[in-house]
Order: structure tokens, then sequence, then C-alpha cells
């Protein structure tokens, strides 16, 4: 087995929260060596995120923190900034998510990087983007989702839009912020050259619209809230079994006629297309609420897949993580963490058949790393490093 794609390149981790903290562990996982820059005492502002906390460590922050090596600096301080000068100069990448021009003040925006090492590519997450009126914004997951549209269309017809139950305006946006990473880097491969990488909350989540989208642009007419109805599709929404939710996700004609036939839906022609069957929605949906009460979920399950009809248990995490499935593919990870010992997280969803990701260390404690990678990497002398700390630079 080769090393992983990213083995020998170094990341600059100036961000907290999560948008950027999920993009650096998506780059961790895949082999970077990425430094989290953390504020001395404090540290990332989800370590205090909880509860849960186990040991005394938020859960939150566990979460999105794994390989990764923490080192506590005030940049803002001149001891502080010269230590970070140092790291940046022999960092690939440097990722940050402050609000846009809060690091202008200091040095670090974009352009006076560059003039200094012209091979670093920037990544800068934010709320709304390095440009545009709303610029200065800060961005938050809640705001986001609401103002880029998804709780207009997320949550019952009749009730109050809905967010989303994990951050996915933040989530997203880390995952675009780590795929632009890399093609900067493939970019520097060919012109030696580093760039900027500006993502936005906003823009991700807007690009996650996609066919709600392109239907609002082939209409006029914004979509709204149709619970767990598809716009273009039925059936493909939650039903009830007679003991509990499941989904069914009848996604063409051919699979329609074969849950008709496990179902015993006799008006197959009448709904015989998937376009009769969106026209004639508030005929059909009453039919196949009626037949589905009548058997238990686990029976629906099994009838239909083994007549190749899509459907699913609408299942907890404890059901989720209890499911063989996962256990096969990895997606369940033990690490050691340093003061909790034995820490299961989530695995990589990315499978490279030649040069995998793994998760190998846990999420660092606070400031874990700082002597070593001042020392090892910088070569700064015990001394030196505690005059750092009397001056509470570290």
């Amino acid at each position: 087995m080769t090393e992983p794609p990213l083995h020998g390149t170094t990341v600059l981790d100036l961000t907290r929260v999560l948008s950027g903290p999920y993009c650096t562990m998506l780059l961790a996982d895949m082999g970077a060596r990425v430094i989290k820059i953390e504020q001395p005492v404090k540290g990332d502002d989800t370590r205090a995120w909880g509860p849960p906390f186990l040991g005394g460590e938020s859960a939150y922050f566990l979460s999105i923190n794994r390989n990764k090596e923490s080192v506590t600096l005030d940049f803002k301080q001149p001891e502080g900034r010269a230590v970070l000068e140092q790291l940046v100069a022999r960092s690939d990448v440097l990722v940050e998510n402050f609000r846009p021009g809060a690091l202008d003040r200091v040095g670090l925006d974009y352009a006076s990087l560059a003039e200094k090492y012209p091979k670093l590519i920037v990544c800068s997450i934010s709320g709304f983007g390095q440009t545009g009126p709303r610029r200065p914004e800060a961005g938050y997951d809640a705001v986001i989702q609401a103002e880029g549209g998804l709780m207009s269309i997320t949550g019952p017809p009749d009730g109050q839009p809905v967010r989303l139950g994990v951050a996915i305006g933040d989530i997203v946006t880390g995952m675009f912020a780590a795929q632009g990473v890399l093609l900067a880097l493939l970019a520097r491969a060919r012109t030696g050259r580093g760039q900027l990488v500006d993502v936005a909350m906003l823009d991700s989540v807007s690009a996650l619209l996609t066919y709600q989208a392109g239907i609002y642009f082939a209409t006029g007419a914004a979509p709204h809230r149709i619970g767990n109805r598809h716009p273009t599709i039925v059936p493909y929404e939650t039903f009830a079994a007679s003991d509990g939710d499941f989904v069914l996700a009848v996604g063409n004609d051919d699979q329609w006629r074969r849950f008709c036939g496990v179902a015993g839906i006799q008006d197959v022609e009448r709904f015989a297309t998937n376009k009769e069957r969106v026209t004639h929605y508030d005929e059909l949906k009453p039919i196949l609420s009626d037949v589905l009460r009548r058997s238990t979920r686990e029976q629906w399950i099994g009838r239909l897949r083994a007549a190749g009809v899509p459907c699913g248990s609408v299942r907890d995490l404890h059901d989720l993580f209890s499911d063989p499935q996962l256990s096969a593919r990895d997606m369940i990870a033990t690490v050691e963490h340093a003061a909790l010992g034995s820490l299961r997280v989530l695995g990589i969803p990315v499978k490279l058949s030649e040069t995998p990701g793994a998760v190998t260390n846990g999420p660092p404690t606070l400031g874990q790393h700082t002597e070593a990678v001042l020392r090892n990497d910088l070569g700064l002398s015990p001394g030196d490093i505690n005059r750092l700390r009397e001056q509470q630079a570290i």
C-alpha cells in the first residue's frame, strides 16, 4: 500500500467551530499534516460546547478534529506572530474562517501572504464570501439555512420552516473548501504558484438547491414546503406502516409496477407513468396510505426489497450504528485519545483502492503538540519555548 494522496502536504489550520475544521479534517484523513492553531487557554470555541463532555472533552469538538496536531499560539502578539510566520513559510496550505477583513488588520490577508509566499494556497471560508455587498457579515449555519432557501423547502406544508438536524450549511461549505484546496494543489503542480480559494456558506447552500433551483428557473415560482414528498417523483416519501414509519422511494415506472404487485394495488394503469402519479398525487396518496397501514414496517420492507423496490426504515442513530453494513465499510473507527483512551469516531466515506486515507490519531488535547512542533519543526530551544510561555504567546 502506498502513502495516502496528501502525504507530504502541510496544512496550517487557523479555523474554528465547524466549516473550517470539517475541511481540514477531510484533508487530514487523506494524509495531510494539519497543524491546528488554537488560542492559549481557551482553544477552539467548540471545546466549550456541551454537554455532553467525555472526561472534560467536548463531544462536538471530538467529532471533527481527529488526525490533527494542536498548537496554542497567540499570533496577535509580536512573539506569536513571528512563530506563525515560520509555520506559514513551511506550509503548503493555510485555511482560515475569520470574518472577511479580520486578518487584513494583522497583515495576514491573501495579497500580503501571496507576496511573501507565492506557492502558498490560502483557503478563506466565510459566510458571504470575500466579495460582494454582504462581505463583512458573519455567517452562522441557522441564518444561512434560512437565507439560502433550504428552510423554505424543508418541513410540513402547514407548519413552520425547519432547519436540518445537522449544520449542513457549515458542513457542505467545509466539503467545497476541501475540494477547492485539492483543485488548487493540482493547479500548483502545473503552474508552481498558489492561489486564493474563496468559499462562502451562502454560495455553498445555494449550490445544494440543484433541481429545486431548476424548478424555479423553469417556472418562476418558488417551491414550497411539501414535507417528505419529492416534488417530481411519486411515490417517494415517508409512509406509516402499522407500527412505524418507513420511506418508499419508487424511482421509475417499472418499480411502480413491481410495487403494485407486492401491495396488491389494482389501479396500476391509472397511475402508470410518473407524470400521472405526480399530477394525480392527491388521489393516489390516500390509496397508498390505506394499503401500507395494513402490515408492519419490517413486513413491507422485506417484501418490497425482495421485489427490488427501494425502501427503508426511519432509523435513529442507535439503529444506524448497529447496522453491520457500516462496520463492513469501516464507517466506525476507534482511535486513541491522549486523555480519554479509546474513542469511537466516524470513518472516512471516500474509499480509495490504492492510496486510501486513514483515521490514525485521536482529536488533540489543547496544545498537545505545541512543544513538539516548536522544537522539532522550528528548532526552538527549551529556553525559547519557556520565554514564549511566560509571554503568554503560547
